[in-house]
């Protein structure tokens, strides 16, 4: 591992370390809650240093900078994610080169990504981003238009929808923090209702995933515990 990134191994325990033990503290087995590394804005060099931690799933926001970064990382065996919001001129990159989306919050993306995927000959998980705070800074698809997308996603075979994602507000209140992380699980438990299977439920990031953990989280987005303070 490079010198430049020997931090890492200390950052990702700790970070480990306090997921589990906010995993502890709402009742619910550490295992139950992955964390995906998110390296945008890190270059390759921090991303090869990661991975020979045994990380191997990144989270990107721009598809520009996985296509940057997977050539040189060719031989880690990496899987990129996309997180951030997506436009529809990017899925012929995203079908060539990630392994998941977690920000699919409208058809016209939808069917972007199922052209794309068919010519590649793909087929790839997605979560469905959903809008659960009331800033307009925030993606994601409205809530009440959850059950018809979701019926609509079932006629793609590329797509294999997995769970939902969401962005909560930003406050210093935790109350209206955690009310976005509640929405989303809730949602999720709706749509199980109406036989839509979604076991994931992507939310909380470095600033706020006890809350989220607390709420049902599988999964956390972590980008400055792990990798540190962006430039």
């Amino acid at each position: 591992m490079s010198d430049d990134y020997g931090y890492l191994a200390a950052h990702w325990a700790a970070v480990r370390e306090r997921v589990d033990a906010a995993c502890r503290e709402a009742g619910r087995a550490p295992a139950e809650v992955e964390v995906l590394p998110v390296s945008k804005t890190f270059g390759a060099d921090a991303i090869r240093a990661a991975a020979a931690l045994g990380l191997h799933r990144f989270g990107e926001n721009k598809v520009q900078e996985i296509r940057e970064k997977a050539g040189p990382l060719a031989d880690c065996a990496i899987d990129w994610v996309v997180i951030g919001h997506l436009q529809t001129n990017k899925a012929k990159d995203v079908a060539r080169l990630a392994a998941e989306v977690q920000s699919l919050d409208r058809w016209e993306l939808a069917e972007a990504l199922d052209r794309r995927l068919q010519a590649e000959g793909r087929a790839i998980d997605v979560l469905v981003q959903v809008k659960t705070s009331p800033e307009e800074s925030k993606q994601g698809l409205d809530p009440a238009e959850l059950p018809a997308f979701l019926a609509r996603l079932r006629g793609l075979d590329t797509l294999r929808v997995r769970g939902l994602m969401t962005m909560a507000v930003q406050s210093g209140d935790p109350a209206p923090v955690r009310a976005c992380f509640r929405l989303l699980r809730e949602l999720r438990d709706r749509m199980a209702g109406e036989g839509h299977a979604l076991p994931r439920l992507s939310m909380g990031m470095s600033g706020d995933f006890p809350l989220a953990v607390a709420e049902g989280a599988t999964e956390l987005r972590i980008g400055t515990a792990i990798f540190g303070r962006r430039g």
